[in-house]
């Protein structure tokens, strides 16, 4: 059976190898002259080809964002440079042999219904510098191009009256040419945080807009652990799922106990949980040091500056960048298969369209995941291969479509309305979703009771990837030892040098509220048993 993989970013390599592992014969479509995706840094931008900038350094950590049979190298740091997410990216090509599966520099122009064949996909595709086409059929499609796509430009009141440089975080690259500017940014998102950092420390004044403002993540968490190993665990998960309100404040308090988001002018009015959140572990700094300066949002532009909603006006503005996200779609794509609108897509588990005769088509990496994107897709892979293949089945088209309305509804409950928060997904819930229905979900009684280390790091511990590997369809002999070992490879860059070893009682006591210590215990008695020896 034939699959077309459109794209050979993190999405569409991995959908290589799942393909591989069942069976199938893929042939992938790549526009650009490498492979990674977004995460392969480019001088110059091209548009509707995401890129990171040049400073960009990954929000998750290593052991959490890796695919689930692939470890990321012990010695890269646990936050990883986008150089060395490319780096590792190429590895996995080399390691599974996938990369003679790849067109370059092969543009899909339109991918549509056979006339011929039901279910098929007829493909039209086209390399760069030529004029001619190619036509092909394929059996099935993975349409891998991610949600990062053109760039969302609203409509600012009088914006095109400025006369300074206005760029968009799409085609910003480093901070030359910004030395000794007054920037304005609008946007307080993740690509805002990073450029306003970034530039705060080599221009003369950064302000920084937002309408709503955001809750703050800091990548490095109590005692220097990685904050997603912290709070994606299997028995936290559950906690927020049973107390969203309990959880939202508790998260509130211990965002605050870094620092005050009020008092930074930052603070939104809806709880940590209720919104994609923003992760920059440098930002309070700049706002305390003078360098960023937290403005309301834009009413309007002058010819030199902006007016502010609150009234306030700031002058003699050089540029403005536009951290103001990306609008996604497929535009080789019929609408009559999938149609995007206001970023608001209808997909069962956001990859099959449910009206489809026949699941052929699947969509690849089309989430914002609270955590890291990569484990998903490939899950998403998994599942698509084996749906292809005939090993797994979907629900009929009534209950696809009632999976899908109610996640529509349960979004609408629980995040704040924004085109950034149409396709939203918890990381272990939405796995075990996917992992149901390919049959390799971790059964934790059994484990418990077969294997209590293993049950234990596997409830208690952060949810690596690693977890879909130990049972079901697609195990993995090393999975075990990857899960027991995770928090050695995620300090192995650190040690350094030799230390001393402490005296015994020397060691500060935790001072933690009674709300703290009912929630981490199970927490506490993990690390203390797996990983206090490690560090």
């Amino acid at each position: 059976m034939s699959v077309a993989v459109i794209g050979a970013g993190a999405s569409g390599l991995t959908a290589i190898k799942c393909c591989l592992d069942e069976g199938l014969e893929p042939v992938c479509f790549e526009r650009s002259p490498y492979i990674g995706g977004l995460w392969h840094y480019t001088t110059d931008a091209e548009e509707g080809q995401a890129c990171v900038m040049k400073s960009t350094v990954i929000n998750t950590s290593k052991e959490m964002m890796c695919y689930s049979d692939f470890p990321i190298p012990a010695e890269y740091a646990f936050y990883m440079h986008n150089t060395k997410v490319d780096s590792y990216l190429n590895m996995y090509a080399d390691k599974f042999n996938l990369k003679k599966y790849i067109q370059l520099n092969t543009d899909v122009l339109s991918v549509k219904p056979s006339e011929s064949v039901d279910g098929k996909w007829d493909i039209v595709t086209k390399v760069k510098g030529s004029s001619d086409t190619n036509a092909q059929t394929f059996d099935t499609v993975l349409v891998c191009t991610g949600h990062h796509a053109d760039k969302n430009i609203p409509d600012f009141p009088d914006l095109d009256k400025f006369k300074g440089k206005v760029v968009h975080t799409h085609d910003y690259r480093d901070y030359h040419g910004y030395e000794d500017k007054r920037v304005l940014i609008i946007g307080i998102g993740n690509s805002g945080g990073d450029v306003a950092t970034e530039l705060s420390r080599i221009s003369s004044q950064i302000y920084l807009s937002t309408r709503s403002g955001s809750w703050f993540y800091h990548r490095v968490a109590d005692n220097g652990d990685p904050i997603d190993m912290l709070l994606f665990t299997r028995f936290l998960t559950w906690l927020r799922t049973l107390f969203p309100y309990f959880a939202g404040l508790f998260v509130k308090y211990k965002l605050n106990s870094r620092f005050d988001h009020a008092k930074y002018s930052i603070q939104p009015n809806y709880l940590p949980l209720n919104a994609h959140p923003t992760v920059n572990d440098e930002l309070p700094n700049r706002i305390a040091s003078g360098g960023v300066i937290v403005k309301a949002n834009v009413s309007h532009f002058t010819e030199t500056g902006a007016v502010f909603d609150d009234g306030t006006t700031e002058e003699n503005i050089d540029c403005v960048v536009l951290a103001t996200g990306y609008i996604f779609g497929f535009p080789f794509l019929n609408k009559s298969v999938i149609d995007v609108k206001n970023n608001k897509v209808e997909l069962f588990k956001y990859m099959f369209p449910p009206d489809l005769k026949k699941p052929t088509l699947a969509v690849i990496g089309c989430i914002q995941p609270l955590g890291s994107i990569m484990p998903i897709s490939e899950m998403q892979c998994r599942l698509a291969a084996r749906v292809f293949n005939g090993k797994s089945q979907l629900p009929d088209r009534s209950s696809m479509w009632e999976d899908i309305r109610g996640k529509q509804e349960a979004m609408a409950r629980r995040y704040k309305a924004s085109p950034r928060h149409t396709i939203q997904v918890e990381y272990i819930t939405f796995m075990d979703e996917l992992a149901e229905l390919i049959g390799c979900k971790p059964d934790i009684a059994k484990l418990l009771l077969s294997d209590p280390l293993l049950g234990w790091n596997v409830l208690f511990g952060p949810g690596t990837p690693y977890q879909y590997r130990i049972q079901g369809p697609g195990t993995w002999k090393d999975s075990r030892k990857c899960i027991l070992t995770q928090w050695e490879r995620t300090y192995a860059p650190l040690k350094t040098r030799p230390l001393p070893v402490p005296d015994a009682g020397t060691a500060d006591s935790p001072n933690i509220s009674a709300l703290q210590l009912l929630i981490n215990i199970p927490v506490f008695i993990y690390r203390y048993l797996f990983t206090t020896n490690k560090k």
